[in-house]
This record gives C-alpha cells, sequence and structure tokens, in this order.
C-alpha cells in the first residue's frame, strides 16, 4: 500500500510559526511520525511539502497512477485554490483532508473549506495525531474499496 501526504504553504515552518495555535513539533517531526507509524502497517508514504500552488497540483494530479490513497494538507490554499480542488477531483483515490488547528475555531475566512468536497473525510484540530488518524483512516478506506 502506497500512500501520498501533501502539505501546502508555510508548513515548513512548523515549529517556529505561530506555535500557540500550530505547537513546537516541526514538519520534519510530523514525517517522521508518519513513516514510522506507516511502517507498522505495511504501507509506504510519500511525503511533500510545497509553498507552490502549482507544485501541489501537480503532486496531486502525478499521485492518480502511483498511490493507493492521498492524505492533504493544503493549509492556507484550502480557503483559495479552486484548482487544488479541480486537481483532487481528477484523482480517482481516497482521500482525506487534515489540519493542525481546527478551522472551524479560527478566523471566519477559514470556516470554509474548498477542497472539503473533493475528498472522503476531514481531520482537524488534532494536532500532529490527525496524520496518523488520517493514515489509518485511509488505509481502512483503501482496504474496504478492494
Amino acid at each position: 500500500m502506497n500512500i501520498v501526504i501533501i502539505n501546502g504553504p508555510n508548513l515548513n515552518l512548523l515549529g517556529e510559526r505561530e506555535p500557540k495555535i500550530y505547537g513546537k513539533e516541526t514538519l520534519k517531526s510530523i514525517e517522521k511520525k508518519c513513516k514510522e507509524h506507516a511502517k507498522k502497517n505495511k504501507i509506504k508514504v510519500d511525503f511533500f511539502q510545497s509553498n507552490i500552488e502549482g507544485e501541489i497540483v501537480t503532486k496531486i494530479q502525478k499521485s492518480r497512477d502511483k498511490f493507493d490513497g492521498l492524505i492533504i494538507n493544503a493549509a492556507a490554499f484550502t480557503h483559495t485554490s479552486v484548482a487544488i480542488l479541480d486537481a483532487l477531483n481528477l484523482v480517482k483515490i481516497p482521500k482525506i483532508e487534515v489540519h493542525i488547528s481546527n478551522i472551524f475555531h479560527r478566523e471566519e475566512f477559514r470556516h470554509k473549506s474548498l477542497i472539503s468536497s473533493a475528498v472522503n473525510g476531514l481531520i482537524c484540530g488534532l494536532g500532529s495525531q490527525g496524520y496518523i488518524l488520517a493514515i489509518d483512516a485511509i488505509k481502512k478506506i483503501i482496504k474496504d474499496n478492494k
């Protein structure tokens, strides 16, 4: 089983960026936890981060033939990117949206996710644990679809 975890803008600065909202954990630490958890579950993980919308769209497009599932934290692009929504709609593998913070307890403009309609589920507000829960959920969805 192969999955891709895609991270959007500014997540490369986790640990130093707004620690009251996002905590002190780095993206590198989250990646390590995800890969360790996935390995225990016999899952291969490709972990990707970009601050550039087009690179995220390209990664999503390329995932359709390469991966069994996709987890995305589109960060700020969650609220603005029709291009990412369109790419997610093209990909017919299971997809889960993740956010470290609870987007519904933040500024009103963050309450709307443009990409949620293209994914199987949404996990938010549980910190980095949301990524682990997403791995478990995507594994179950993939197994149930076989």
